[in-house]
């Protein structure tokens, strides 16, 4: 199965307050992404990380992605500046970009960390996937209702974890 999420922002305290997440601090939510993201993602998975996955440097980047399960691409974020340190393991991505398109179950999708309003294949069906703004669920509803096929994968619009590509061809269907 192949996965979609954006923004956790592991180890960062001032993310709470910022987008209002339910946690009393870092360590606390830390443990919830990591639980909330193991509980739905299997070893054999494919999880595409569209940015921001820490600021705190290489190696809790490091410590944060040994505890996940699946296979991990990094599509870079604003914040993402582990990934180019010296002390950063990069084999624990299977790759690293600043954008990607694939194909799932004969659906296309454009992968980038920040929102755009046209993309390779806008209007054709294809679904363009982002993080970066930290909306919430109402967010994605509000671009169905209006027919754009834009969607936040971010932890803040997903209940905390994780959505897979059968979740948002389903939402969009």
């Amino acid at each position: 199965m192949v996965y979609f999420t954006a923004d956790l922002h592991f180890y960062h305290d001032k993310i709470i307050r910022h987008t209002q997440r339910p946690f009393h601090n870092a360590e606390e939510m830390n443990k919830a992404l990591i639980q909330k993201w193991n509980n739905k993602v299997s070893s054999q998975d494919e999880v595409y990380i569209l940015g921001d996955f820490t600021m705190k440097g290489a190696e809790m980047a490091s410590a944060c992605l040994y505890s996940l399960k699946g296979r991990k691409y990094l599509i870079r974020g604003n914040h993402d500046d582990f990934a180019d340190s010296e002390k950063f393991q990069s084999s624990l991505f299977c790759s690293i970009r600043d954008y990607m398109e694939i194909t799932y179950l004969n659906q296309r999708f454009i992968l980038f960390h920040y929102p755009i309003m046209e993309w390779n294949g806008y209007g054709k069906g294809v679904i363009a996937l982002h993080g970066h703004q930290h909306n919430h669920k109402d967010y994605n509803i509000e671009n169905r209702r209006k027919g754009i096929l834009r969607y936040d994968v971010g932890v803040d619009a997903n209940n905390m974890q994780p959505v897979s590509a059968e979740e948002i061809i389903e939402f969009f269907r």
